[in-house]
């Protein structure tokens, strides 16, 4: 069935029917055209599949070193038990992110110039910085991410010794991540084949993440290791698990001596608190909103694409999301959740010192025990301190267990005996590899918007190449700068500020979304309307919870990060009025039936 060329609609405003009518790609009409005969025949699940993209970027920056030690410990703290936290989360997040497409499809504007021009220009000012110092700051520990699967896993570069010592080993392997990462960016500059190439790449790299995840379950399930009603349960909420042990730890804590039950609850509840917050963190970042509506429109989508879109963001982020996390906290709810290695059962002080947990373990007991820190920065054992642990109840070590910090490397060798020692090497290698290089290639990606928008050029693929490399580089500079003190500072400054600026970011899509005067006749109405606000309501308040317990956990890290947080609130809420009055000055009329 052929249809009528499209055209902007009749209330749409000059500056966008210009835009929409401005010269384009002829694969970008073509697109559309499909895309309406596709709908109209009732046939649009092939072209979907055919034509989605945007949501399988969305997808390679959620996937990466956060989502991964996020889904890790939720797995080794609370089994099974709290699936359901990052299912919540992406559902909330795509809720949110459908919103921002809606709008940006609906008008063809640039949600920055629209944010500017019609709520706040200190939101969309803010907006862009937080975007832009997330992008160059987490860059970082995708690249060490990414370094760690080569040499731990896939390459043994430092042991091999064949690229010098550590450091120079480090710097080449960054080189060559940064040449190919900006290599794969560069594909996405133009349309037609190169675009396509890019969209391959990258839909690639999600996959084999998938499938190594993905397998790890699937060799459990056939060994029988896997409880599956405790699996799906884990699905169903729980909000108790915020005050409280979950999973096998709950019947644990029972057994827990009177002098030390206080003391391991309190620490393993705040441990599980900070976790729980950054899994649901994770799943959608301050970038990620930022990349969504601008990655649509570098590819010309429109008021026609927006089915397209929203089956975009579900079949593209929120499917591979949820397998993957889901697949990892599987896996290490079968390996670590209240597991401990036989010799660390034992009260026989040298049986126990034999265990390979031991020296992890003795560091998370040693302050419990009233053990100082040595000038090292870690806890001296004596042999005194060694029979303590090695008399502690079962209980106290499992909780011991449960808050030692763990990584993917770990999970990789404790499934060794499982899956063989080869392929659960092989398996995490490449799936830790594919979350931090397609996340790095992300990052360049949004920057590369950012820096556009900053330039006032939207179409300058300078500016856009200049923002990819700012990133790029940032990136690769983690040898020096993520370490040390400024390990400590960077996530401090990036998660507070964007952790701040995400709920005030939902709120302005919620403010865009009922404004007649940004979307005109296609503000949602009637039940439309109800069920759009009920969703991004429920999203707002989760986005503010989870801000207030963040910033309030890098408040209470040291009065240093206290004054710095305290700082950027005040700042910004400085900046937040200022820009108020500024919009009202340039256009005192207001959009009563919004209230905007």
């Amino acid at each position: 069935m052929s249809q009528a060329p499209y055209a902007p609609p009749a209330e749409a405003t000059p500056k966008v029917q210009a835009e929409v009518q401005k010269p384009e790609d002829p694969k970008v009409t073509a697109n559309r055209e499909m895309l309406l005969e596709a709908e109209a025949s009732g046939k649009k699940l092939g072209t979907y599949v055919r034509l989605s993209g945007p949501g399988w970027l969305q997808s390679a920056i959620t996937l990466g070193g956060g989502s991964l030690a996020g889904s890790l410990f939720l797995g080794v703290m609370g089994g099974t038990s709290m699936l359901w936290l990052q299912l919540l989360a992406i559902t909330l997040g795509v809720v949110m992110l459908s919103a921002i497409s809606y709008v940006t499809l609906s008008t063809g504007r640039r949600p920055f110039e629209a944010i500017n021009s019609e709520i706040n220009p200190a939101l969309g000012w803010g907006w862009l910085l937080a975007t832009m110092l997330a992008n160059m700051i987490w860059c970082m520990p995708q690249f060490s991410l990414a370094y760690d699967a080569l040499d731990k896993n896939l390459v043994p570069l430092v042991s091999a010794g064949g690229l010098g010592d550590a450091d120079n080993t480090k710097w080449i392997v960054s080189a060559v991540l940064l040449a190919a990462a900006g290599c794969v960016v560069l594909l996405n500059v133009k349309q037609g084949t190169t675009a396509k190439i890019f969209d391959w790449v990258l839909k690639g790299l999600i996959g084999m993440v998938v499938i190594c995840f993905f397998g790890v379950v699937a060799l459990l399930t056939i060994k029988g290791e896997l409880d599956f009603a405790a699996v799906f349960s884990g699905f169903i909420p729980n909000p108790g698990q915020w005050t409280g042990p979950t999973g096998e730890l709950a019947e644990v804590a029972a057994n827990l001596p009177a002098e030390s039950r206080d003391y391991w609850i309190n620490r393993l509840v705040g441990e599980q608190q900070s976790v729980m917050i950054a899994s649901a963190a994770t799943a959608v970042g301050i970038n990620m909103t930022f990349l969504l509506p601008y990655s649509m429109l570098a590819r010309g989508w429109d008021r026609p694409f927006r089915g397209l879109a929203r089956f975009d963001l579900a079949t593209g982020m929120a499917i591979p999301y949820v397998l993957v996390t889901s697949c990892v906290v599987i896996a290490a709810a079968a390996s670590f959740h209240s597991k401990l290695d036989p010799n660390m059962l034992s009260d026989d002080v040298s049986v126990v010192q034999s265990s390979p947990q031991f020296a992890k373990l003795a560091q998370t007991i040693a302050p419990q025990l009233g053990i100082e820190k040595g000038d090292d920065g870690t806890f001296p054992i004596s042999d005194a301190d060694a029979e303590k642990i090695a008399g502690l109840s079962l209980a106290e070590k499992k909780f011991a267990a449960a808050v030692t910090k763990r990584d993917a490397f770990e999970l990789a060798e404790t499934l060794a005996p499982l899956l063989g020692a080869p392929v659960s090497k092989l398996v995490f290698g490449l799936g830790v590899f594919g979350m931090g290089f397609s996340t790095i290639i992300i990052l360049m990606l949004i920057n590369g918007y950012v820096f556009r928008e900053i330039s006032g050029r939207p179409d300058s693929n300078a500016a856009f190449i200049i923002g990819c490399l700012v990133a790029g580089i940032s990136g690769a500079l983690w040898v020096v700068f993520w370490s040390g003190g400024a390990k400590f500072w960077l996530p401090i400054i990036a998660s507070t500020f964007g952790s701040m600026l995400l709920p005030i970011a939902y709120v302005t899509f919620f403010l865009m979304m009922n404004s007649t005067r940004i979307l005109g006749a296609d503000r949602p109405r009637g039940a439309s309307a109800i069920l759009w606000n009920v969703l991004m309501l429920i999203a707002v308040a989760g986005s503010i919870a989870a801000a207030y317990a963040a910033i309030v956990g890098q408040m209470n890290k040291s009065s240093l990060a206290s004054s710095v947080v305290i700082g950027l609130l005040v700042v910004y809420g400085i900046a937040l009025v200022v820009g108020h009055f500024s919009r009202l000055a340039k256009s005192p009329a207001v959009d009563t039936s919004a209230g905007v």
